[in-house]
């Protein structure tokens, strides 16, 4: 396995970077870092193999870091992350391995993986290798141990009580709240009791698939901690959007579309995440609308296109998002493909709510293609 340290002063993309190199079988991730000067307190111990680090740092930029780490561990290899091509020259003059721009994704570190294997001549493990503990929210709720096996629940209660735990961390929950949530129709004394057995399941549970998780008991109610455990839930929840605000700031917002497949806990039927799947419907559709204007003005048009195409893939009947797509379609005088995409647009609305089209887009797309 090769030892990773990570440093990146911005938590979410720090978080985003976790759970890419954290996916990949090679890697083990040994430190996480905002803070240079803590990252470089704690090289003696962690002997990283490699050390990704952000260019552009205060206090202390990657590439003081990268000398500093030079002069401490010769075999470390540094790799650098930046959304700037022009650091790419310095980057080498500190004996740089390699370095990737902003974002982060699984195809950069695939590409810099198969050079650290010829490299280090690292042979493939002759058993499956270990994995981090992954939890998938979006799209479906999908948790698997550090083997990548699918944790299994013992109850359906014991697996909507951690979803619910996921979606609220380092809160302070009432045990009256949880069993109000769970057992709505039971009476109190025997609604305790469930919540007393389910607590206890889920929590074996938790430390038999070793999901480095802790649910902690307070005065009247639970509290539960993610420890160094991410998710996407939580990258989405700590995630600003206000901090995107032009082509340099987008890494961390490229890597959480990429994490969002769907609706929160797709396919479950809790009956309390019904207004939670919708903020974070909202979150996405604006994080999404937000990269598309982005786009558009630096005329990146194809960029935009795929942005459209993959939330479209998951919101097929979102009216505005099918709407833009055909507006990018009419800037490029492509009436061939408006046309296409308004057909199988409509054929989805009329099999879904089996009714035509808004007339407003029916209208515009016979004014656009000249029908």
């Amino acid at each position: 396995m090769i030892k990773v340290m990570i440093v990146e002063d911005e938590k979410p993309i720090l978080d985003l970077m976790k759970h890419v190199i954290g996916q990949h079988d090679h890697y083990t991730i040994v430190g996480a870092f905002t803070h240079p000067l803590e990252a470089l307190a704690c090289l003696p111990d962690l002997c990283p193999d490699v050390a990704f680090l952000d260019v552009e740092m205060p206090k202390m930029n990657g590439l003081e870091l990268g000398s500093k780490i030079n002069e401490l561990s010769e075999y470390t290899k540094i790799i650098f992350t930046t959304a700037y091509k022009q650091y790419a020259l310095d980057a080498f003059k500190v004996y740089a391995f390699d370095y990737i721009l902003k974002p982060v994704t699984p195809a950069a570190i695939e590409r810099i993986t198969n050079r650290l294997v010829k490299q280090l001549q690292l042979t493939p493990p002759t058993k499956q290798p270990m994995k981090n503990v992954s939890i998938q929210c979006f799209g479906g709720l999908d948790v698997r141990n550090a083997k990548g096996e699918v944790v299994r629940w013992p109850t359906r209660k014991s697996e909507e009580l951690f979803a619910y735990f996921l979606c609220h961390p380092k809160e302070d929950i009432s045990k009256w709240h949880l069993t109000d949530l769970l057992w709505p129709e039971m009476d109190e004394s025997r609604a305790t009791h469930n919540l007393h057995n389910t607590m206890y399941r889920l929590k074996k549970i938790i430390k038999e698939q070793e999901l480095s998780i802790d649910i902690q008991k307070t005065g009247e109610g639970y509290l539960f901690h993610p420890m160094d455990q991410t998710y996407d839930l939580l990258v989405f929840q700590q995630f600003d959007l206000s901090s995107l605000q032009d082509r340099q700031s987008t890494g961390g917002a490229e890597n959480l579309c990429a994490m969002y497949k769907g609706a929160l806990f797709d396919r479950k039927d809790f009956l309390w995440k019904a207004p939670l799947e919708e903020r974070y419907r909202k979150k996405y559709t604006e994080l999404v609308c937000k990269l598309v204007e982005l786009d558009m003005a630096s005329t990146e048009l194809p960029r935009a296109v795929g942005r459209l195409e993959e939330y479209l893939a998951v919101y097929p009947l979102h009216e505005e998002m099918n709407v833009a797509l055909m507006e990018i379609y009419a800037r490029g005088e492509q009436k061939q493909k408006i046309a296409q995409h308004y057909a199988k647009f409509a054929d989805a609305y009329r099999r879904e709510w089996d009714m035509e089209p808004p007339r407003e887009i029916s209208e515009w797309v016979m004014r656009v293609i000249g029908q």
